[in-house]
């Protein structure tokens, strides 16, 4: 019997296996609002147990990528609601991943009256890419004030009730890749010298905020996190006391109780290997369900569900590529291959058109 395609469940949902598919920004939202293809893109893979949604922006200024969905406004809310309405229709849960890219960003990029904001004023490496004028270097944030934490914080509450409005079944906090929790938890983004800055106790300061008020509003059984520790994505160096930090992370997630804690592996696409220890140790720190990524195939992730490393298995690629892996994987039948030059790109090519089965 298979564990993968088995029935178990997240928090309160039953889900019709144990696969997710984890969030893959595909750039399709004109305008910022969820739309029609996206709906259908979404349709096609929700033979999965869990949807987990492409980055989705609490905040006008967590624009940083153009063609990105945000989750704050009314026409956002109700394109969202088609996409929850053709996932359930399908089978699977449906959680938004609320992404605010902070210092990963243009201006070129953000909507007018929107600032990039960050915990510090320092840049990150690297080029953003803009509609307008192709790759632009990351320019230098703004050092957010209380003012913009507290609101910044109060834009993810809106954004999770927002999106429980629009039927999706809960949020994941998108805490990894280098984008605004993620820079608040590490010392080379964070520089600050008051309550967000220093320690680690002060560093995760804004994240626990982050959750803790997304769980008043909306209940801990609808609140997920993704976190990368030893991912250097977006300028996010490796440093010393991260196994520590990222134990106390764990520790405090615990206590909360949120429903899941999704931890990213982006050795497979030549980052530095995130050591076993640090998946043991959120195994072992956090008791509710823990979601492992990074490239799986069918084999591994049986493995892995069977030996108890993790409850349920996220994959990114291969669900792109292949709208019905459930079947595929079942039959043990090959694979399309992914297209990269379509990954971002407007319109349905490489996106809703790869071939199925059926097909």
């Amino acid at each position: 019997m298979s564990l993968l395609f088995s029935e178990t469940t997240l928090g309160p949902l039953k889900l019709q296996n144990h696969l997710v598919m984890s969030p893959l920004t595909r750039n399709r939202a004109t305008g910022n609002v969820p739309n029609a293809l996206m709906a259908e893109y979404y349709a096609q893979r929700a033979t999965v147990g869990l949807i987990i949604t492409e980055g989705t922006s609490p905040s006008p200024n967590g624009l940083g990528y153009p063609r990105i969905p945000g989750a704050f406004s009314p026409e956002q809310t109700a394109g969202w609601k088609i996409v929850a309405d053709a996932v359930h229709a399908k089978g699977a849960k449906i959680f938004m991943q609320l992404m605010h890219c902070g210092r990963i960003a243009h201006p070129l990029n953000l909507p007018a009256g929107a600032h990039m904001l960050a915990p510090s004023a320092v840049p990150a490496a690297g080029e953003m890419y803009t509609d307008a004028e192709g790759l632009k270097p990351h320019p230098v944030p703004q050092a957010m004030t209380q003012a913009d934490i507290k609101a910044t914080i109060d834009e993810y509450v809106t954004a999770a009730r927002n999106a429980i409005a629009a039927g999706l079944d809960g949020v994941e906090l998108h805490g990894a890749n280098g984008y605004l929790l993620e820079q608040f938890i590490r010392p080379n983004s964070n520089q600050r010298t008051d309550a967000y800055g220093g320690s680690i106790e002060n560093r995760a300061r804004f994240v626990l905020e982050v959750v803790d008020a997304t769980i008043a509003a909306i209940g801990k059984d609808r609140v997920g996190i993704r976190l990368s520790p030893y991912g250097v994505f977006n300028d996010m160096p490796i440093y010393e006391a991260m196994e520590a930090d990222y134990t106390y992370l764990a520790e405090q997630l615990n206590k909360r109780g949120l429903v899941y804690v999704h931890l990213v592996d982006h050795s497979p696409m030549g980052a530095p290997a995130v050591p076993d220890a640090i998946k043991t140790i959120f195994r072992k720190t956090f008791k509710r369900t823990l979601i492992l990524s990074g490239g799986y195939d069918a084999g591994r992730a049986e493995s892995d569900l069977a030996a108890g490393k993790c409850d349920l298995i996220a994959v990114g690629r291969p669900i792109l590529a292949n709208p019905d892996l459930v079947a595929r994987w079942k039959s043990g039948l090959a694979l399309n291959q992914p297209d990269m030059t379509t990954f971002y790109t407007p319109g349905p090519t490489g996106y809703t058109d790869y071939a199925a089965l059926s097909a």
